[in-house]
């Protein structure tokens, strides 16, 4: 493997939801350490899993790992990390300011915002530690730089004396106010990453166009900030071998060499290793060693029974119920890369076809809702809320009205100021209010953006909901906001869209115990793309369709039963007639 040659002091791995990030990172601190480098393991998800992967609790400490006596692990603990920032900021001013500011200031502390720039904090100390860098050689991160890390990593040094100064609009002010004290520490952090001496980033992906297409943008992103030693890995390629044995192998194959001939120009310059498609999850030592050996065995065949998927309902039994309502607002969250995108113009097509008026929108900023789609269709109107676009209107606005009457300096520290993390999430949340509305005429169907830009939008969402019923009081006007909306079942449903994998299931699991504690009860589950509930000859893909039982069984337990199966196709799910086909209650238990 290319990417493990003359590794740096700091090893980074980053991508799209499950595309194997958290995998190859044990995998490779595994070789390391097991070649006698001191290696310290860090993931920085939200819903890490670093430790159901080493089968032992982890946590927010540095934790050994019994079986490999040089390699620690850590998984930061962003909600942890969240409420020590909000200690440092707030802590200081009690008894010096009113308690209602006080308590206004931990309201406006209190978001997903908040929550990913402590968690930045924590990464940047890890960089710059220096008794981390005495006691390992090696430091490896699994994470998956947003678009907001890495904006943050471009905060312009005016940005905090002008927030102090108050002159800023309100949209992460708080969060922000208190950077100025790690501006060294960031500084210090970026040069690290900066160094190709010290810092090498793997991305990983898989041989799927959107997957290339998502790690290209993350380049260019990366890139613009001073990161270039990148190497490129595709996981998971299914051997030449497997597509002899059935049609379903000969078609995943035919798309994968597709895709990777047609790789983004701007990744055909990097350092490229390709890592085979495995047998079993990657749970375990051996599993772990095996991700990365230079030869993998065959499996054995697996003799399956019925495919669990024909005992769950399809995807037509969930369209029905919702087409029952006549009306309403479906939203499908869950993980980037399990389906999203495709599963929402399905029900929207469908929807359409029975002669409702539907609304098909995404929020994410990589959805290409026209490609899949391909044509126009009667009774179905597309759009997409562009967080650029929204972004640039509020910037706009916000300078027309406020900044109209400030001095040339200070408008440009205010433009400084709206180019900061929060300022998209505040335009494209505006936008969101704006669709979800139509949901009492109509259908609207959204495709979200990947969960961690979803939760910040519901953040966003449920602080609208606060202020506006602080501002009310006891005025006795009624007020309906977007919040109130998402949790009330008879106008919105959530699906939580996942795939039969181990990473997938935690984070749509993890995402429906964030929506509860928001008071929004998921509707549904869908799991996309099961090979256990397609047919295939491939002994490969029939040990994977085994290995998906498990996983099928703890969704039918966290949905309540209120599921569909959805599986794994010959053909992509493009165009009408596709897309319709996925709602048929036949295409469970096929290949195509």
């Amino acid at each position: 493997m290319k990417f493990l040659d003359d590794v740096p002091r700091f090893l980074l791995f980053t991508g799209k939801g499950g595309v194997g990030k958290t995998s190859l990172a044990c995998a490779t601190a595994i070789r390391l350490a097991e070649g006698g480098q001191r290696v310290l393991l860090v993931s920085t998800d939200p819903a890490s899993n670093l430790g159901q992967v080493f089968g032992l609790p982890i946590g927010n400490r540095i934790t050994p790992i019994p079986e490999i006596t040089r390699l620690h692990t850590l998984e930061i603990d962003p909600h942890a990390a969240a409420e020590a920032y909000r200690q440092r900021i707030v802590e200081p001013l009690r008894g010096s300011l009113p308690d209602d500011v006080v308590q206004g200031m931990e309201e406006q502390l209190s978001g997903a915002c908040t929550t990913e720039i402590a968690a930045f904090d924590e990464f940047t100390a890890l960089l710059t530690d220096p008794a981390l860098c005495e006691d390992y050689d090696h430091i490896l991160f699994d994470t998956a730089p947003t678009g907001h890390t890495i904006r943050l990593l471009q905060l312009p040094g005016a940005w905090s004396g002008f927030l102090e100064t108050g002159r800023g609009d309100a949209s992460c002010l708080g969060p922000l106010a208190g950077l100025e004290k790690q501006r060294a520490q960031y500084s210090s952090a970026v040069e690290a990453l900066a160094d190709p001496g010290r810092t090498r980033l793997v991305l990983v992906s898989r041989a799927e166009e959107s997957a290339l297409a998502e790690v290209a943008r993350t380049h260019a992103e990366l890139e613009a900030v001073g990161i270039s030693r990148q190497h490129l890995v595709i996981n998971g390629v299914l051997p030449e071998a497997e597509a002899r044995a059935d049609e379903l192998a000969e078609a995943i194959q035919a798309r994968e060499q597709a895709a990777l001939a047609n790789l983004p120009e701007v990744l055909r310059e990097l350092s490229l290793d390709q890592v085979g498609l495995q047998p079993c999850n990657m749970v375990g030592l051996p599993a772990l060693r095996s991700l990365l050996a230079d030869s993998a065995q065959a499996p054995d065949p697996v003799k399956l029974s019925e495919p669990p998927g024909t005992d769950a309902p399809s995807l037509a039994t969930l369209v029905d119920e919702i087409a029952a309502a006549g009306h309403g607002l479906v939203m499908l969250m869950g993980k980037g890369g399990v389906g999203k995108t495709t599963l929402a113009t399905a029900i929207a097509v469908e929807l359409a076809a029975r002669g409702h008026t539907v609304h098909l929108t995404t929020s994410d900023p990589a959805a290409h809702l026209g490609n899949t789609l391909c044509e126009e269709h009667d009774n179905l109107a597309v759009s997409r809320i562009d967080p650029e676009l929204e972004s640039e209107r509020y910037r706009q606005r916000i300078l027309n009205t406020r900044g109209k009457s400030l001095d040339a300096q200070e408008r440009a520290l205010l433009e400084e100021d709206l180019r900061s993390p929060c300022t998209e999430e505040v335009a494209v949340f505006q936008a969101f209010s704006r669709v979800i509305r139509e949901a009492g005429r109509k259908f609207v169907i959204m495709d979200t953006a990947p969960t961690g830009h979803t939760l910040l939008l519901l953040d966003t969402t449920g602080s609208y909901h606060r202020e506006v019923s602080r501002q009310m009081g006891s005025s006795g006007m009624r007020v309906s906001t977007p919040l109130m909306q998402l949790q009330d079942p008879q106008q919105t449903k959530i699906l939580l869209v996942s795939l039969a994998e181990t990473t997938p299931v935690l984070e749509a699991r993890a995402l429906q115990e964030d929506l509860r504690r928001a008071g929004i009860e998921p509707w549904a589950w869908i799991v996309n793309k099961s090979l256990s509930a397609a047919r295939t000859h491939s002994a490969l893909l029939q040990q994977r369709a085994a290995n998906e039982v498990l996983e099928l069984a703890s969704v039918a337990t966290l949905s309540g039963g209120h599921y569909a199966i959805v599986p794994l196709l010959t053909e992509d799910p493009v165009g009408a007639e596709r897309l319709r086909g996925l709602v048929q209650p036949a295409a469970v238990g096929q290949g195509s």
